[in-house]
């Protein structure tokens, strides 16, 4: 159950309406998530769903890119809907389910193709470290050029701030959806304690190159 009140076409105000409108018009074709809590500010939630439509639908980068990045964003940070969502987006956009399924567990990811890996690598790094090793930002920008390294770096910020929004005010996954992330690195409420040694998200594992066997 959400933490906030969450919103109906029927008891939006005149500037909820409008932003509604705008969203379930363009290529989402529904209000989900964060912007169920940005709505109740109808000019934040106007700019977050313009930030959000370009960073995911209107990139240089391949489809693929973009939902695998969103990901491994949503894997860091235990965030339920955006790995639901995105995990099908990923799936379609050709990331195959075995590289899904080892992310979804935070387990060693295997690749047959590099710029899967490279992409992979970028966000991963990004989410664990704050940065990415130079090798690897420059294979990205050598492939997608200095416009695409930009964007990626977008996408997992973008996607961050929407896995802390969905986080943090509890925003469900539909009706009937069961939680598809364990918990690794237990998630706890404000001000509970954190066991020794215990790790607060999960550690994910660099990418394999499964054609490096060969």
């Amino acid at each position: 159950m959400a933490r906030i009140p969450l919103f109906s076409p029927d008891s939006m105000t005149p500037d909820q309406e409008r932003v509604y409108r705008a969203v379930v018009d363009g290529p989402r074709g529904t209000v989900v998530g964060p912007l169920r809590a940005a709505l109740h500010r109808p000019e934040l939630a106007d700019r977050w769903q313009r930030f959000g439509e370009i960073l995911r639908y209107g990139t240089s980068l391949p489809a693929w890119a973009t939902e695998l990045a969103i990901v491994v964003t949503a894997r860091r940070w235990n965030s339920q809907l955006e790995w639901h969502v995105h995990a099908q987006a990923a799936a379609s956009a050709g990331i195959d389910e075995a590289s899904l399924e080892a992310i979804r567990c935070a387990g060693e990811v295997r690749f047959n193709d590099a710029e899967q890996a490279d992409i992979y690598e970028f966000a991963r790094q990004l989410q664990q470290s704050g940065n990415v090793d130079e090798a690897v930002y420059q294979r990205v920008m050598n492939r997608w050029g200095t416009v695409g390294v930009v964007e990626l770096g977008a996408v997992i910020g973008y996607y961050t701030l929407v896995s802390m929004t969905l986080n943090v005010h509890d925003i469900p996954l539909p009706e009937g959806v069961r939680a598809p992330l364990e918990l690794l690195g237990a998630q706890r409420g404000a001000g509970a304690a954190q066991a020794p040694g215990e790790p607060s998200l999960p550690v994910l594992k660099p990418a394999y190159i499964a054609q490096a066997e060969q």
